[in-house]
């Protein structure tokens, strides 16, 4: 095998990473006549499987402690890489414990980075101990340095990355992207007949909490609701369904797990407004993010009220309503006016249409990187 992707990530699954994963390891593999692929699984997923040219394995070890998983999954990586050591002559990663194993050997090395454990390790686990993260940004350091090139899915996370000091002329933007949903999907069974929609995972740093407090403030538009196209199972929501009880908004809420991705495009093109509060967290701040949903949203055409945060300026720009992150108020404000006024949500969406890049944008300046090492 010539080219191998690796990723601490589940794959194939319903959270936008694996989106991302797919559309990189495809140009990967197109450009080198196949290869390995070695991603999480469990699920029911099968170990191995192959299709067409790409051999795809899958560590499934049930390791309760993160630390400890991502060091056998280290391991994992180093033992399905030793066979093709002759013969590869690029490898992908998108984190250090994939990157750890692959680095000292003579096939080139892309770092993707759309996040930094050593950030968002403390808002996943916070009783991780300081001295633990302080080894993991030394690990990150360490592989950043080493890889002879690093990707970013946005200016703020590449910003970040040259605080480190890593050599900013291997720093390559390679945007998400997402393709325009044409022709418009049906609406889903049972869909509201005026709602507002929330698509993602459930993390603190999310800001879905946030956006109950403003759902609660929009009480007098009693048609009104709430989807959540969450990529979780229904028992991660079982703090935010609890507080949704408290605020007297739960039976305006309707939840959606696990949903398959391909499932996602028709409830954001039937929804009045697009949510995406993210909190003003180091996570979302000092690395940046570039969230998937945002530009879901943007393609189906849906207009979008987000955190005003600079990687969400970044992707928005003045084609979506921002407003100060963690204000319910000011959230709920900003989605009544939409409501209200729906040609301008309307004209607003269409311009931001047009600002989305689309995947074959996004996997033709990836295919530049790996010319260039």
């Amino acid at each position: 095998m010539r080219a191998a992707y690796f990723a601490f990530d589940r794959f194939p699954s319903s959270k936008g990473s694996a989106v991302h994963i797919g559309q990189m390891a495809a140009e990967l593999f197109d450009r080198f006549g196949g290869g390995l692929l070695g991603v999480l699984g469990g699920g029911g997923l099968p170990r191995y499987q192959r299709e067409g040219d790409v051999q795809i394995a899958r560590f499934d070890e049930q390791i309760p402690n993160l630390i400890d998983r991502a060091e056998a999954y280290s391991h994992w990586v180093a033992r399905h890489l030793a066979p093709h050591l002759e013969t590869l002559e690029l490898v992908h990663v998108r984190d250090p414990w994939s990157a750890l194993p692959v680095l000292g050997h003579r096939h080139k090395v892309v770092y993707e980075v759309n996040g930094l454990p050593s950030i968002e390790l403390p808002h996943t686990w916070p009783q991780a101990a300081p001295a633990t993260v302080a080894k993991l940004r030394r690990l990150e350091e360490h592989c950043l340095e080493q890889a002879d090139a690093v990707v970013v899915p946005s200016s703020v996370i590449g910003d970040a990355i040259r605080k480190m000091g890593i050599n900013p002329e291997k720093v390559f933007l390679v945007p998400n992207a997402a393709n325009p949903v044409t022709p418009a999907p049906t609406a889903p069974t049972g869909a509201p007949e005026r709602y507002l929609i929330y698509v993602g995972a459930l993390q603190r740093w999310q800001g879905v909490d946030v956006l109950l407090r403003a759902l609660a403030r929009l009480a007098d538009l009693t048609e009104l609701r709430l989807v959540v196209c969450s990529s979780v199972p229904e028992r991660r929501a079982k703090p935010l369904q609890r507080l949704a009880d408290r605020l007297g908004v739960a039976e305006r809420i309707v939840w959606r797990f696990t949903l398959p991705h391909d499932e996602v495009a028709g409830w954001l093109a039937g929804a009045a407004v697009s949510a995406a509060p993210l909190t003003a967290c180091p996570r979302n701040l000092d690395q940046g993010c570039a969230p998937l949903k945002i530009l879901e949203s943007m393609a189906a055409g849906t207009p979008v009220v987000a955190s005003d945060l600079p990687a969400v300026r970044e992707i928005l720009g003045e084609d979506g309503r921002l407003v100060a992150p963690d204000r319910p108020a000011e959230l709920a404000r900003a989605i009544r006016i939409l409501l209200e006024y729906p040609d301008r949500g309307r004209a607003m969406a269409e311009r931001a249409r047009g600002r989305v890049p689309s995947w074959a944008d996004s996997r033709a300046r990836l295919a530049e990187v790996y010319r260039r090492v």
